[in-house]
């Protein structure tokens, strides 16, 4: 994608992002909207917490399944359910011009409400371990809400300059915390470290496929993605 200013047809000055790739066939298209969707920024911490609650081998083994489930409701209702319907009431109310939030300026209020969520859930799973009787949630999960909360709130920094990827945010977070409980852990982590790189290679291409995003703005995502979880494991 390329970038120039033009004057519409309100005399008013605007960003026009022109495609300078040829066009992909349809069938490639439709693939990486399919991995766009079900690999969006909503659903990768929820991802990511199913894996820690049940395919993590001891994180959550003192756990009864009925407290796993209500920490995945937690993770389901802060990540992913405010965050849609947030977006869905801006656009009704016409605060936004659309749920894909094409511009940057459409951003800015997802941004700043995204940011309330995830650090209220942050802020209980920290601190549940001071109530009586409550679960006390892994250093490790705790650690991944703080970096998710700080990436969107670097990204609402950043979203000033450019429209930064969501989608690549979320995967620079996702593989930087994949890697860094390999390392901290004796379990072997190969083939989850494999998985992770592959979706993510998977949806930074779909990425340039579907959408209107530099290649600039993806990388940096990524690197927004990947500064936010090192963060928040030195102060988390």
């Amino acid at each position: 994608m390329t970038e120039r200013w033009v004057i519409d047809n309100q005399n008013q000055l605007k960003k026009f992002r022109e495609t300078v790739f040829p066009q992909h066939p349809a069938a490639i298209r439709l693939m990486g909207k399919i991995i766009s969707w079900i690999f969006h920024p909503v659903f990768i911490p929820v991802y990511v917490v199913w894996f820690l609650v049940y395919v993590h081998p001891y994180l959550f083994a003192g756990f009864t399944e009925w407290n796993k489930s209500i920490v995945m409701i937690q993770a389901f209702v802060m990540f992913t359910f405010f965050p849609v319907i947030t977006v869905l009431l801006l656009r009704a109310l016409k605060f936004i011009n659309t749920i894909y939030l094409h511009t940057q300026k459409d951003r800015i209020i997802p941004f700043v409400a995204c940011g309330v969520w995830y650090f209220w859930i942050w802020y209980v799973w920290r601190n549940m371990g001071q109530l009586k009787d409550a679960i006390i949630i892994p250093t490790a999960a705790v650690q991944f809400a703080l970096a998710i909360f700080l990436a969107s709130s670097i990204g609402l920094l950043v979203n000033i300059y450019m429209k930064v990827s969501l989608h690549a945010i979320s995967m620079g977070v996702m593989i930087t915390f994949i890697m860094l409980l390999a390392f901290s852990q004796e379990t072997s982590f190969g083939l989850y470290i494999s998985v992770a790189f592959l979706v993510a290679g998977l949806v930074c291409t779909a990425r340039f496929i579907v959408s209107d995003h530099t290649q600039k703005e993806v990388y940096a995502g990524l690197l927004l993605g990947i500064v936010s979880q090192l963060i928040a494991i030195f102060v988390g």
